[in-house]
């Protein structure tokens, strides 16, 4: 039986996605550090984009723009814990980047690529990768270290930090794409979920962190230096892309698997690491760009060994359906029969 022909226009479809994820990534990084170096108050400017990316959603679907899912009691117990989880990783994530240089922050977020294989293996029964794409995880944290080995040391509130989203991100990638899988919302639907419940959790945090007393101390002080047009800026544009980052998140992570999802952050840092060179003053050395580069080809070698598993041919279901992309993959075939 000869390997059946994956579809062209969503091949165009979810390269597309990608892409637009890739960029939106590499750009929030480096707006946030920007944002959190304006605006030090990591929980309130993480709860304006998930007002800016709720409400944004709940005006465009009234005029008509987009469809989503409407939101009810039922659903929303159902997402809460995923909107837990995604909420504690940024939350580490804005956390990170505040006490911690760019350089850090990517380092820790190379290393989940492969403990998210493992955690996929283990917890959500996908196959085992092979050892060409293990080989490709590896040379991803292999040149992800050398990059950061030549870079500042850590510190220990930044290494607490680092450590917490660590383990946070890991979970977020696994447990968030088990829910965009089962849970049959449209992607503007789970973007407006995901949102508006975390926007629900951040008093918790607000009180648990202290950081209450830092905003009305600065509401008091007539707004400090909250609406200097560097900082005005710097929020507004990260609630911008706090829109399309959910968007394309959300629509990458039902288009590819977790692993898959997880390189494709990892290897868009290099637009970040570019920027992060231009503008900051603390960077690694000419050794620890060519380690980066190691990382871009670790995910490269990732791409070719998901690639090759195309040649095995997959059956044709029975009520004549083509196999979607996840099939022809030979991965994650339970998500794809979910999602049609």
């Amino acid at each position: 039986m000869s390997a059946i022909r994956p579809d062209p226009t969503k091949q165009l479809a979810t390269s597309s996605v990608v892409v637009g994820y890739a960029l939106c990534s590499s750009l929030l990084a480096v707006i946030n550090k920007f944002a959190i170096t304006k605006f030090n108050y990591p929980g309130l400017l993480t709860a304006l984009q998930y007002l800016t990316s709720a409400l944004g959603v709940w005006v465009m679907g009234k005029l008509g723009f987009l469809c989503h899912d409407a939101f009810n009691l039922e659903t929303a117990k159902k997402f809460l814990p995923a909107a837990f989880v995604f909420y504690l990783a940024i939350f580490t994530n804005t956390n990170l980047l505040r006490h911690a240089n760019v350089d850090t922050f990517i380092v820790f977020r190379s290393l989940t690529p492969l403990l998210v294989a493992i955690a996929d293996t283990l917890f959500r029964k996908q196959p085992i990768p092979s050892r060409l794409t293990f080989l490709s995880l590896f040379i991803i944290l292999g040149g992800a270290v050398g990059y950061v080995a030549t870079d500042s040391a850590f510190t220990l509130t930044a290494y607490s930090w680092a450590l917490a989203y660590l383990v946070t991100i890991v979970s977020e990638m696994v447990y968030i794409k088990h829910i965009v899988s089962s849970i049959g919302l449209n992607t503007w639907g789970l973007v407006l979920y995901n949102n508006l419940l975390s926007l629900l959790i951040s008093p918790v945090f607000w009180v648990l962190t202290g950081e209450y007393r830092e905003v009305f101390a600065a509401v008091g002080s007539n707004g400090g230096d909250w609406f200097r047009i560097d900082a005005f800026s710097a929020v507004a544009l990260s609630c911008v892309f706090g829109v399309l980052i959910s968007f394309f998140g959300f629509a990458a992570r039902k288009a590819i698997s977790a692993t898959a999802f997880t390189v494709t952050g990892v290897v868009n840092k290099f637009l970040t690491v570019v920027i992060n060179v231009m503008i900051w003053d603390k960077h690694a050395t000419p050794f620890g760009l060519l380690c980066l580069l190691f990382t871009l080809c670790g995910g490269v070698l990732y791409q070719q060994s998901v690639t090759n598993a195309r040649v095995e041919p997959v059956a044709k279901p029975k009520d004549n359906r083509e196999p979607d992309a996840e099939n022809l993959l030979l991965i994650e075939r339970k998500e794809g029969n979910a999602d049609k």
